[in-house]
C-alpha cells in the first residue's frame, strides 16, 4: 500500500501562465481530459484553476470571455503537499479545508497534483468515490 503522496500523485501536471486565456485553458482541459491546471508565474506556483472555477468565476458573470485570463479565475490561496508527505497528511488537509485537489510542490516548483479520487482509489477502492475514480472516463 502506498504511503507517500508521490506514490499516488499525477506527475507532470499541466501548467499555464496567469496571462493564458481561459478559452485556451478550457480547450486543454477538454483535450487532455483533466479538470484542473496549475497556474505558474516565474517558476513559482501562483494558483490552481478548475473547470468549475471557469464556470463560476468567468462564465457566470456573463459578457465576453475572449479576453479573460486564467489569472482572473484561479484560486490563489493554496494548500500544497510535498512528494514525501504521507497520505494521511494529504487526506487530513483535504478534509480540513474541503478541497478536492492538492498541488504537489518540491523546491518551490510544482511536480504533481493529487486529488481526492487518487486518495480514494489508494485507501478505499471499494468506496463509491474509489470506484468512480478508478473507472474509465466516458467519451
Amino acid at each position: 500500500m502506498a504511503q507517500q503522496v508521490r506514490d499516488v500523485m499525477t506527475p507532470d501536471p499541466v501548467v499555464v501562465a496567469p496571462q493564458t486565456l481561459v478559452i485556451d485553458v478550457a480547450r486543454r482541459m477538454r483535450s487532455q481530459d483533466i479538470g484542473a491546471v496549475l497556474v505558474v508565474e516565474e517558476g513559482r506556483l501562483r494558483g490552481l484553476v478548475t473547470d468549475r472555477d471557469l464556470v463560476v468565476r468567468i462564465l457566470a458573470e456573463g459578457g465576453a470571455v475572449a479576453d479573460r485570463t486564467v489569472g482572473e479565475a484561479c484560486s490563489e490561496e493554496l494548500l500544497t503537499v510535498a512528494p514525501d508527505d504521507g497520505l494521511d497528511r494529504a487526506i487530513a488537509l483535504a478534509a480540513d479545508r474541503a478541497v478536492r485537489r492538492l498541488p504537489v510542490v518540491e523546491n518551490n516548483e510544482p511536480v504533481g497534483i493529487v486529488s481526492l479520487g487518487d486518495l480514494a482509489v489508494e485507501r478505499d477502492p471499494d468506496s463509491t468515490l474509489g470506484q468512480v475514480s478508478a473507472a474509465q472516463p466516458n467519451e
